[in-house]
């Protein structure tokens, strides 16, 4: 193994819709769904002269991220930092753990030589967050990029995505925080139905208002809209925009500059054109 640092990327990711589908093998469990990848993202910068976990300058215990490290075999009383830095609200919805155990799989390999492929990594991300209960889809999308669309669930060798070809300028709001083990420790019947229902209508036409109008459908179906959220959507859909519920958080997306002319303030960012990847000192 070396001992050089490495740093890696991944786009933050909005889900519009979701079908959870939970499986004995972790690799095998996931969602069905479709969202946006962000060009706001998380970085990760491994350091193996360091020993803390942070999270935008802040000690963090990460579960999924300890889980990473471990499978790629780094010793536990070895030396490794791991600070991920965000503009992104945590727990609101963009993936940011998803985006941190996998920019930890990408840039830990690279910084010990573990020499894993790019879908051993995603693998590994992949099962880390499913066995943490944060998140079913977020790292494949990531390691993705675009406008995927998750066609079955579960990592690299069981999962299968699609995507939506095209490309826009996202606004977000974010009102606060959505417990996303929550959600998933609980009956989720009505929310997979919901969700198997709106993937079957973008299937049907797989163009970006398509993918914003079965987000707003089944967050009604499934129960998840919160008033703030609802207001928002509602708002932006009164100005000629097009809006949706983040999945899972207390945030509404929008295309083009929707929230802007609804009178909000919004945060400004674009679907990102790639996937999670390796960026050198310069961040390029």
């Amino acid at each position: 193994m070396s001992d050089e640092s490495a740093t890696a990327f991944v786009p933050g990711h909005v889900t519009g819709f979701f079908s959870a589908h939970p499986a004995e093998r972790a690799a095998a469990a996931g969602s069905r769904g479709a969202g946006l990848t962000l060009t706001d993202g998380v970085e990760v910068r491994i350091d193996p002269t360091d020993s803390e976990t942070t999270l935008n300058g802040e000690s963090a215990e990460i579960e999924a991220v300890e889980t990473v490290l471990a499978e790629l075999g780094i010793e536990e009383d070895r030396s490794v930092g791991v600070a991920a830095t965000t503009d992104l609200p945590v727990g609101s919805g963009f993936g940011v753990s998803g985006a941190t155990a996998l920019g930890t799989a990408l840039a830990a390999n690279e910084a010990f030589a573990c020499g894993r492929s790019e879908n051993e990594l995603v693998r590994l991300a992949h099962v880390a967050e499913v066995e943490a209960g944060t998140g079913l889809g977020d790292v494949v999308a990531q390691a993705r990029g675009g406008v995927p669309i998750r066609l079955e669930p579960g990592a690299p060798g069981y999962g299968e995505l699609d995507g939506v070809p095209a490309s826009a300028r996202i606004e977000y709001v974010t009102f606060g925080e959505l417990s996303t083990a929550e959600v998933l420790a609980g009956d989720t019947t009505a929310l997979t139905e919901a969700g198997e229902r709106a993937l079957t209508a973008l299937r049907r036409n797989p163009v970006l208002p398509a993918l914003m109008a079965a987000s707003r459908t089944f967050a009604r179906e499934a129960g998840l809209l919160v008033p703030e959220v609802a207001e928002a959507v509602e708002a932006v859909e009164e100005a000629g925009g097009e809006a949706a519920m983040a999945m899972l958080g207390r945030t509404v997306f929008a295309l083009g500059t929707g929230l802007s002319e609804a009178g909000y303030d919004p945060a400004v960012c674009h679907t990102h054109a790639a996937g999670a990847r390796l960026v050198d000192d310069d961040g390029e």
